[in-house]
């Protein structure tokens, strides 16, 4: 199996180790989780797997053939974080693309480098799901959707179909978006936010109906930033 190592600690990146984990005992057998990148001062394990490096280390472990799932995410500094992780250039062919067994992805979804499903979560036909997007335990895609980079998807978050989804967009627990919608880059959807309109760029949503409740506060001053 190909060696992975998961970017991030305690949190999004300790259940995603824990899902690859229970997949290999089910029989995958694609990636063995190893270890994880953390630049946390003196710390050395986390639930007792190994911090197999930090950032400064990705060129070595490259060479070392490992692959990688980025965790390393924030909501108000989305912007910063996805630069961070961009710019340490890892080939696609390196991000690991990680489906548990105990999902359901329609034959048809298209899922780019990098994308994680968890378990019981469903991603309905015709889905593009780009570079780095995180489907989390019992979330839902409909059928249609396209979703750029970096988006995120917690538990149980619903998305009907036919939505057009900008990068980095983030989904709060429990959400449900209306069909036929465009979800802004950088966004962010609140807890059980139930959104029935259109969603701006670095505009975050809570409520229900939802409304906008302020900008992000890492919106680039003059458009979109340089990646």
């Amino acid at each position: 199996m190909k060696k992975l190592a998961i970017f991030g600690g305690i949190g999004a990146a300790s259940t995603i180790a824990g899902a690859v984990c229970d997949a290999v005992a089910r029989g995958y057998r694609e990636y063995e989780f190893v270890g994880y990148i953390n630049d946390k001062d003196n710390l050395e394990r986390i639930e007792g797997y190994p911090i197999v490096g930090g950032l400064k280390d990705v060129p070595q472990l490259l060479e070392k053939g490992y692959h990688f799932i980025n965790t390393i995410y924030k909501v108000d500094g989305q912007v910063e974080r996805v630069r961070l992780f961009e710019n340490l250039h890892i080939p696609h062919e390196r991000l690991a693309t990680f489906i548990h067994p105990l999902s359901f992805v329609s034959p048809t979804v298209d899922l780019s480098p990098g994308c994680v499903v968890m378990p019981f979560a469903m991603i309905s036909t015709g889905v593009h799901l780009g570079i780095c997007c995180r489907v989390m335990s019992g979330a839902m895609i409909g059928h249609d959707c396209s979703v750029d980079n970096h988006s995120f998807f917690a538990a149980r978050s619903c998305l009907g179909s036919h939505i057009d989804v900008g990068s980095a967009a983030y989904f709060g627990l429990n959400c449900t978006i209306g069909g036929k919608l465009k979800i802004g880059e950088y966004s962010v959807i609140g807890m059980g936010a139930v959104v029935t309109r259109d969603v701006g760029p670095f505009e975050i949503w809570t409520g229900n109906p939802a409304k906008m409740l302020r900008k992000t506060k890492d919106i680039p001053e003059h458009g979109k930033p340089e990646l």
